[in-house]
């Protein structure tokens, strides 16, 4: 039989923090070494996290100091954003619908630095990848057994911030037949209207004190404009009986860079009207995901709801006036809405860092790949929310909580180090009306929960234990 495989060139685009960095003045990785020992130190130790810092050379334009050297091949973990798991499945899914290895190009980049800079580093990579797969000898063997034997396109498979450097790269600025030249586009989780974490990030340590971890990525995170091309773009500021944008005098109160953020929301308006060719998205569902957000006095207060506008633009109001505020939820990072964005639409119940790794994603990008019929999710699939904090103290006991289902009647819980090994299993029961379990974990590491619901699915998420830097227990928050 003559395997199913393409003859596109595929790119596969990590999101932000996925990719690991080397510093070439001290000569050494500064993110995405394997072993949790790495991540202790990184996230636990002050400064820890220092070389990320961007300077005042890399914040004019004077970049080169650090490079992305390839995309992560170890599960890691960030406050707030959370487990991060490796693209290593990902990319064995995508070398089995090719023709060769040299088929595919893993673009890592340096996630700190603006996307519209990515985006013009991902057109050219992908611009010389097309040419070079076009002149490979598998590429020609591999058009004759195909129903078009048409030249190779490209094809982008793209996860979160990855999604947003995709489509500045198919703008007609930097290569302008580029967006002829593709096929498809499929994102992963992507914010295309941001992410209110990404605020929550900035505003880290105003009012209430934190872990260290968190201090840590406020504080590399407040000058670096790839953090700030993720703040929401959309109505989300609940200012007394109205909506509205952050502003970047917003932002800077919150921690953030005012400038950045007015040069990050000025790009965004240029990129409005840029349309992903054969767009296909993948959208995280079920999750508790911040919606909207309200400050007072530098603080900023997140809430796992929003707004909604009519087609008139009007907020929807109830009878007396005031707001009406919906839950949409999302992956835990990147709500539905702002994932949801193109005419095909897949919704997953998926935590955001694990889209990327699951076995249904991996099947579409498959078949999208293959260019058979998208077929989407499994019917019946709904899965399950899973909540677990991102950072606990070794020895504390701490919550996890699933959501969605409402009956312990298969369901299974287990908790395991992140190589798969030392799994054992959470009892489950009902607290307040949900589904809990109470975990405890005897020493440091980087843990893995997941949660196996009646129809089979799966959700996943990655939990730090640690201590926050002084010595002391923590309290899961």
């Amino acid at each position: 039989m003559t395997p199913d495989i393409t003859q596109d060139a595929v790119v596969i685009v990590p999101g932000i923090m996925g990719s690991e960095l080397y510093d070439t003045v001290a000569r050494k990785t500064v993110w995405g070494l394997s072993g949790v020992s790495w991540l202790l130190r990184a996230w636990t130790q002050p400064k820890g996290l220092e070389p990320l810092r961007m300077t005042e050379e890399e914040l004019e334009g004077r970049t080169g100091r650090i490079k992305a050297t390839r995309l992560m091949r170890h599960s890691s973990w960030t406050p707030y954003l959370q487990g991060l798991e490796p693209y290593t499945d990902l990319v064995g899914a995508v070398g089995t619908c090719v023709a060769d290895p040299a088929a595919v190009l893993e673009f890592a980049y340096d996630w700190r630095l603006p996307v519209s800079t990515n985006g013009r580093l991902l057109a050219e990579a992908a611009r010389r990848h097309l040419t070079a797969w076009r002149q490979h000898p598998a590429h020609d063997a591999v058009r004759r057994v195909r129903v078009d034997e048409r030249p190779a396109r490209l094809v982008f498979v793209a996860h979160s911030m990855g999604g947003l450097v995709t489509r500045a790269a198919l703008g007609p600025t930097h290569d302008a037949d580029l967006a002829d030249d593709t096929r498809a586009v499929l994102t992963l989780g992507t914010p295309f209207y941001g992410a209110v974490k990404s605020a929550v990030i900035l505003n880290t340590g105003r009012g209430t004190p934190v872990p260290l971890p968190h201090r840590q990525l406020r504080s590399i995170s407040a000058t670096m404009p790839g953090l700030h091309d993720l703040l929401p773009m959309y109505t989300c500021l609940v200012d007394s009986d109205t909506v509205r944008r952050l502003t970047p005098g917003d932002v800077a109160g919150l921690g953030g860079d005012a400038e950045l953020a007015r040069a990050a929301a000025e790009f965004h308006q240029k990129q409005a009207g840029i349309v992903l060719p054969g767009h296909r998205a993948v959208a995280g569902t079920s999750q508790r995901t911040l919606q909207s957000l309200t400050v007072s006095d530098g603080v900023a207060k997140p809430h796992h709801h929003g707004p909604r506008q009519h087609t008139t633009g009007e907020f929807v109001r109830d009878r007396r006036g005031r707001l009406v505020f919906y839950d949409v939820k999302g992956d835990g990072t990147v709500h539905k809405e702002s994932a949801a964005v193109g005419p095909a639409v897949t919704p997953l119940p998926l935590q955001h860092g694990a889209v990327a790794s699951d076995r249904v994603v991996l099947k579409a990008v498959a078949e999208i790949l293959r260019e058979d019929e998208h077929l989407g999710p499994p019917q019946g699939a709904p899965g399950c929310g899973l909540e677990v904090p991102d950072f606990i103290g070794v020895g504390t006991p701490w919550t996890v909580k699933l959501s969605g289902p409402d009956s312990l009647a298969g369901l299974a819980c287990e908790i395991s180090d992140t190589t798969g090994q030392n799994a054992r299993p959470v009892k489950l029961g009902w607290g307040d009306g949900d589904i809990v379990a109470r975990v405890v974990v005897d020493a440091p590491g980087l843990y893995r929960v997941a949660a196996r619901t009646i129809d089979g699915h799966t959700v996943t998420q990655l939990v730090l234990a640690g201590d926050d830097g002084t010595g002391e227990a923590l309290s899961p928050r």
